[in-house]
């Protein structure tokens, strides 16, 4: 069905795809593995238009293809499900799906004919969708069957899904796997983007794995390890899962009570929740994106006002404490948006590294910075930490997102904290940095510190927390047992089954 033959894509510095050959059959699933930086997103970009190739050829059905843009892509019989829906919320389901398209009935819509045929393929590939239904009425796996419909409605015989299971509970990851293959038993090829491996595995019928541009490997599902995928991505053997004695808990360090916070567009989005923290523990927090982690993480920080309710740390309450004095009473923490709330882009790695300390008579000299002493505490972090980076004035954008995000753990962690929050902490970097980080909050879990732990990851919830806390809405629907819960408990959980309820 497709070949691209030597794929050549280059940026000022950078070598995004260097001499790739990918193809697809009819009927197959056919996996995008690697890494952030890989060249994945390149390679699927040109494909869909939204680059031009510097070198190379694509042909569908052995015949040359040029693609200029999306439409172009479109128009020969290729969809692409963006990671981010490009859905409109205003608008109804069938508006959505009729947008850019040519009515039957001229001037008019015809969304009475664009409704009829979104309900047939609802009925044919098991896509529950209301066509008159509004977008921002949708929860996310609906709106991600809208993509799938609006692909399908222009007869896309070829699919692009980049990480299309992002924002979904395992339940609707399974149906979602269903429709997929049902696609692929009417002679669609798929290529799937994802770096959940066991995703992958369950559900491709070939991977290719890109590491540098390049192309490490092709390989048949059979045979295929989670092992070997993470070795032919990183070029060593990875620890998927963190070795860790078993937790040695002590006293509550993080006590929350009938907490509230508001949304910033109005109502509850953390409602009445309580939980314990132990120190020596770590916490995970499971949740599909959206459903409070974020407000809760921002109100223990001290960034977003509480309406009620208590946060202890270390038996200090730190509600309505400013983010500076919250520090002061124990607290190191760790946000979801690194460039936006973690570090500062144009500051330097030593100056990214003193953030939390500027004030420290440690590095003052007569109430002026002591870049000698500031210098040495930043080279023992990124030395202690293996932050990679060319100099220690090199400013911190420069730095690969693993990197970044080991920065800031670094300096969250060297000032010995009594509570971590830690919110997806390893989002959007490799398997290398992530087997890192996990490692040190372990370490840390060690050393008597009470960690919560933020992740979207079931991977990275079941293998690294002592404990897992569900949320759903901003509540704490139940609290589990990693070695014992199962992924099916833990998704009803995150769809808002309680936990007395998740067994019948």
């Amino acid at each position: 069905m497709l070949e691209m033959r030597g794929i050549t894509k280059r940026f000022p510095g950078v070598l995004a795809s260097d001499n790739v050959d990918f193809d697809v059959y009819p009927g197959e699933v056919h996996t995008l593995l690697g890494e952030n930086g890989a060249g994945k997103s390149t390679l699927m970009k040109i494909l869909y238009g939204l680059y031009e190739a510097d070198e190379g050829e694509v042909l569908l059905n052995s015949q040359p293809l040029e693609i200029h843009d999306p439409t172009d892509a479109i128009s020969h019989g290729i969809g692409m499900i963006h990671q981010h829906f490009m859905l409109v919320p205003t608008l109804t389901v069938a508006e959505n799906v009729a947008l850019g398209l040519k009515s039957s009935k001229g001037v008019r819509t015809d969304l009475d004919v664009v409704s009829a045929r979104i309900e047939e393929l609802s009925e044919v590939y098991g896509l529950r969708v209301d066509p008159s239904a509004y977008i921002w009425q949708m929860a996310v796996g609906e709106q991600q069957r809208v993509e799938i419909i609006k692909a399908l409605y222009r007869d896309a015989k070829l699919l692009i899904l980049d990480e299309p299971t992002a924002v979904l509970t395992p339940q609707e990851v399974d149906q979602l796997f269903v429709t997929l293959r049902q696609l692929t038993d009417d002679g669609r090829g798929l290529i799937f983007i994802s770096h959940k491996l066991h995703e992958v595995l369950a559900l491709s019928t070939r991977i290719t794995v890109l590491r540098h541009g390049k192309v490490t490997g092709s390989v048949p599902v059979e045979g295929a390890t989670r092992e070997s995928l993470a070795q032919m991505m990183v070029g060593r053997a990875v620890k998927l899962a963190p070795d860790k004695d078993e937790a040695n808990p002590t006293e509550v360090k993080l006590e929350i009570r009938d907490l509230r916070v508001t949304r910033d567009r109005g109502g509850d989005g953390v409602r009445g929740l309580d939980l314990d923290v132990y120190a020596g523990e770590i916490m995970g927090i499971a949740g599909v994106s959206g459903n409070g982690q974020m407000l809760l993480a921002e109100a223990i920080a001290g960034l977003r006002e509480a309406t009620s309710g208590h946060i202890k740390i270390a038996g200090t309450d730190v509600v309505g404490m400013k983010p500076n004095d919250v520090r002061g009473a124990g607290l190191a923490y760790v946000p979801e948006k690194r460039m936006k709330d973690g570090a500062i882009g144009e500051f330097t790695v030593s100056e990214n590294i003193l953030l939390i300390d500027h004030n420290d008579k440690r590095y003052l000299n007569r109430g002026l910075f002591d870049f000698g002493a500031i210098k040495e505490h930043a080279q023992q972090l990124v030395s202690e930490y293996t932050v990679k980076t060319p100099t220690l004035d090199t400013p911190a954008r420069n730095l690969s997102g693993g990197n970044i995000q080991k920065m800031i753990i670094a300096r969250e962690l060297s000032g010995t904290p009594e509570v971590l929050v830690a919110a997806q902490p390893t989002r959007g970097v490799d398997i290398g940095a992530a087997e890192y980080i996990h490692t040190r909050l372990i370490q840390q879990r060690d050393e008597d510190t009470a960690i919560l732990m933020i992740s979207e990851d079931l991977d990275e919830v079941f293998g690294v927390s002592d404990r897992v806390a569900v949320m759903y809405e901003g509540e704490i629907m139940g609290i589990v047992d990693p070695k014992t819960a199962t992924r099916e408990e833990v998704g009803l959980m995150m769809a808002g089954v309680a936990r007395d309820q998740t067994s019948g």
